[in-house]
């Protein structure tokens, strides 16, 4: 496979930005959740089913479209995607309906998946002793705008509505998708098969790559437990504390400083045993749920809190990557896909059981299941890491 050496700090910018931009189009809807069930005058277990089927979204399009990236060019194929992200966003600005609502999120969803074409591109793009640190750049974006995205809704949702939310994040898309158009590199692929080879050869890699396997279980466990708290974070808000949506989505806020270590992380997986700093990153989230447990009405502690998990959760997620993109190379989009279906597969998991620990245990309940989630990521980690050579 011939790799390119090096990439521009400035094209590596864009991919980080980018992918922030296009993923945060999945959390704009955790902190609108209790405005839009009292528009629609739904239950919070039914408004629930827009994360959820987002999610769902976002692991069939992790699924279907990311193999494509080791066989169509690069480019084209996000230039193509966008088109879909910016119809399917209208979409639910306007939609009429809860149902209306919850399938244009699983379109949403599905073609939201940019960010894990340019996450494998900068793998390729970067120098090998750069790799771990070019996917921290993307994935610090990608991070930011998964907590920022919930910021920024929070306040937009309150002052204005949440539909407004989905019409400034079409804007934004149109702008984005011409940016990429004048600054983003071509890669051309190396798979020549047809679509039915490439998915066999993914389904290949899956049975036959027990590190790729260990990494996505280890991430959707963690994933799991970060979207039940996140999915329930705005009931929690209101019922404890008496706050709106603003608030909850200013949480969000908290957790980019989790993020920027992202970049850091990246550095230190360059260098350091990588199933050594799996261990301390769950370690982090283990005592963050810990201090969960106790914080039902303790503000200090949800921030210190959502700090822990958010850091921890980066920690584990950039080092899982970068053992997968070190094998493979010729088939990182296709083990991306499996690593990342795995990833957000945990995520629809989390989002359907931490909302009903909430409805039957409340934030109790919420913390213990993330704690429980935590807890599977050590025993599954210290029970299979000799397969992986870190």
């Amino acid at each position: 496979m011939s790799e390119n050496r090096g990439i521009s700090k400035s094209v590596l910018y864009l991919m980080s930005a980018s992918a922030g931009l296009v993923v945060a189009n999945n959390y704009y809807n955790q902190p609108l959740l209790n405005l839009i069930a009292i528009d629609f005058g739904v239950s919070e277990a039914a408004v629930s089913n827009v994360p959820l089927f987002t999610q769902l979204g976002y692991a069939f399009g992790l699924l279907f479209i990311i193999p494509l990236g080791d066989k169509f060019p690069r480019k084209k194929m996000v230039m193509v995607d966008f088109i879909v992200i910016i119809i399917s966003l209208l979409a639910m600005a306007i939609a009429p309906s809860l149902p209306i609502l919850i399938l244009s999120g699983f379109v949403v969803g599905f073609s939201c998946v940019v960010p894990q074409v340019f996450v494998p591109m900068a793998a390729q793009l970067a120098n090998p002793e750069n790799r771990g640190s070019a996917i921290g750049i993307v994935m610090s974006g990608l991070l930011i705008g998964i907590l920022g995205s919930r910021f920024i809704s929070g306040y937009v949702g309150e002052y204005f509505g949440w539909r407004a939310m989905y019409y400034g994040a079409t804007g934004i898309m149109l702008i984005l998708w011409l940016l990429l158009k004048l600054k983003l590199p071509e890669l051309q692929p190396d798979f020549k098969g047809t679509y039915k080879q490439l998915m066999q050869s993914t389904w290949h890699y899956f049975k036959t790559e027990s590190p790729v396997r260990l990494a996505a279980v280890r991430g959707g466990l963690g994933f799991a437990g970060f979207s039940a708290f996140w999915t329930t974070l705005v009931f929690v808000m209101e019922d404890n504390f008496n706050y709106g949506s603003g608030i909850a989505g200013a949480f969000g806020l908290l957790g980019i400083g989790g993020a920027l270590a992202a970049t850091v992380i990246g550095k230190l997986s360059d260098r350091m045993n990588k199933n050594n700093l799996i261990s301390l990153a769950t370690l982090i989230m283990l005592l963050a749920w810990v201090i969960f447990e106790f914080s039902g009405n303790s503000t200090l502690g949800m921030v210190i809190g959502v700090l822990l998990v958010d850091m921890g959760l980066q920690s584990l997620h950039i080092t899982n990557q970068n053992i997968i993109f070190s094998r493979n190379q010729d088939a990182r989009n296709r083990i991306n896909t499996i690593y990342m279906v795995g990833y957000f597969a945990g995520g629809a998991l989390g989002t359907v059981t931490g909302a009903y620990a909430w409805e039957l245990f409340h934030w109790e309940g919420v913390a213990t299941l993330g704690l429980f989630y935590t807890i599977l990521i050590l025993i599954s980690h210290f029970s299979f890491k000799k397969t992986e050579s870190a």
